[in-house]
């Protein structure tokens, strides 16, 4: 008997599935901390940051010395950069808008939920996927980060869909932990940026090495 269930939704999370944004978060994340004074990172530094959020990644970035005050600046000043500068050096892993067109085509619903800040959620999704990705959330007031399952609801909600017709794809330990707190399938893309193993132990239901993988979970 075939147990595999029936997706009706695919949810994504955004840098390091969707889209390849480090040299943008490198970027605004050191005009940020100029604007303070502070010395800049190299993206590898940066890299080690990314995946809990903006607030989480210029927590990290500012030094250890930093006032509290000193670094809720650096936050501002980054949430404003991104508007002008987010999405200057930013592509899509190759294959992503094929798969979403293919996956939209056979009407799975599609959505996004990032630990970045919404209205850079919002920003990324208008400027490179405004006809394919109709539901999108990032932290909020109303959306704590992953591993929190608030966001990942919402948006099954919003697609009209039950949390366990959703698939959701991240490239993070968080991303597996968060679609197990929403009774969702976890997929594991292999592209993103978290070290293998430290995914991998997050136990994802399934892994996908290339975008067009995930049309194996539509139903034929």
């Amino acid at each position: 008997m075939n147990e595999q269930r029936t997706y009706k939704a695919f949810i994504f999370d955004l840098d390091g599935t969707l889209l390849h944004t480090l040299p943008d978060l490198v970027n605004v994340t050191n005009k940020a901390l100029a604007d303070q004074g502070f010395p800049p990172h190299t993206p590898e530094e940066i890299l080690t940051y990314v995946g809990d959020g903006a607030a989480r990644l210029i927590a990290q970035a500012v030094p250890a010395d930093a006032t509290p005050k000193q670094a809720e600046r650096v936050f501002q000043n980054f949430k404003n950069f991104y508007h002008d500068f987010g999405i200057i050096y930013t592509t899509e892993f190759e294959g992503i808008t094929a798969a979403l067109e293919q996956a939209k085509e056979a009407g799975m619903g599609l959505a996004i939920l990032s630990n970045k800040f919404e209205q850079g959620v919002l920003d990324v999704r208008d400027r490179f996927f405004p006809d394919l990705i109709e539901v999108a959330h990032g932290e909020s007031d109303a959306v704590p980060r992953k591993p929190d399952p608030t966001g990942l609801l919402l948006c099954a909600s919003e697609l009209g869909v039950a949390p366990e017709e959703c698939l959701f794809f991240g490239d993070s330990a968080s991303d597996m932990q968060a679609a197990h707190n929403a009774g969702m399938e976890a997929v594991a893309v292999t592209w993103g940026y978290q070290p293998q193993e430290r995914l991998m132990a997050a136990a994802p239901d399934h892994v996908i090495e290339k975008p067009l993988d995930m049309l194996r979970f539509i139903e034929q």
